[in-house]
């Protein structure tokens, strides 16, 4: 933890005891446990199979397409949804995943950046222009059809962002129930002293609005269009 940091966290708990009018607790509080914790129950005997069932239907609720296909397979069907697209600039990660399920073909294409290889911000200005943002998920959560990205070094947050489109590929591996399974892992990550990101993000398909009239309208900032594509790793 920074020095600012640890100031601003001190600062903050100080000023809650104070309005709270009195000292600041700083020894003997432990953390409740529950005796009903029900959000460990929800889809807890659920196989891979059923998990991929739960995320591909909420998908359709928040208007993500979704393909499936094998490791072998991946590259085809990546081109098949830049066509569907029309997108001929990429941006993506620089995620040895790439290279570990065998896209190594694809990061030297002609229109395809890695994040990373340029100077400063001009890594946002390319992600700005590019068709479409690709990345790996690192969880992906079946209730709610989202994908989870721990960015960092070489892992822009503008890449799943600032693209007109989005690719998330998801490895079976990282499907998981809800968000209960990953924020238990951030934390025991914490815990044991391992770093975790600053950025942290959470996306559950295209950008949509409802804030208008609670007319939703998909598509208003960040990418307008995201598909989902589903691989055996295991």
């Amino acid at each position: 933890m920074t020095k600012g940091t640890m100031y601003n966290r001190e600062a903050f708990l100080n000023n809650i005891a104070a309005k709270l009018g009195r000292e600041r607790k700083r020894s003997g509080v432990t953390r409740p446990i529950y005796e009903t914790q029900p959000q460990w129950d929800v889809m807890a005997d659920y196989s891979t199979d059923q998990l991929v069932d739960v995320l591909k239907k909420q998908c359709e609720v928040i208007h993500t397409d979704v393909e499936e296909t094998t490791m072998e397979k991946l590259p085809i069907v990546i081109d098949s949804v830049l066509k569907k697209y029309g997108a001929e600039k990429a941006v993506v990660w620089d995620d040895p995943r790439f290279s570990a399920f065998g896209l190594d073909s694809f990061l030297v294409r002609e229109g395809v950046d890695i994040w990373g290889e340029t100077p400063g911000r001009e890594n946002i200005r390319i992600s700005e222009q590019a068709d479409i943002g690709i990345t790996f998920a690192d969880y992906t959560l079946a209730e709610s059809g989202t994908v989870v990205l721990m960015n960092g070094v070489g892992k822009g947050q503008s890449v799943s962002l600032l693209p007109t489109y989005y690719i998330g590929l998801i490895p079976l591996s990282t499907i998981v129930p809800r968000m209960s399974q990953v924020t238990r892992s951030i934390h025991k990550e914490a815990e044991a002293g391992r770093r975790v990101p600053s950025c942290i993000n959470f996306i559950s398909g295209p950008s949509n609005s409802a804030d208008i009239e609670l007319d939703l309208v998909v598509g208003v900032h960040g990418p307008i269009r995201a598909t989902y594509i589903l691989f055996d790793d295991r």
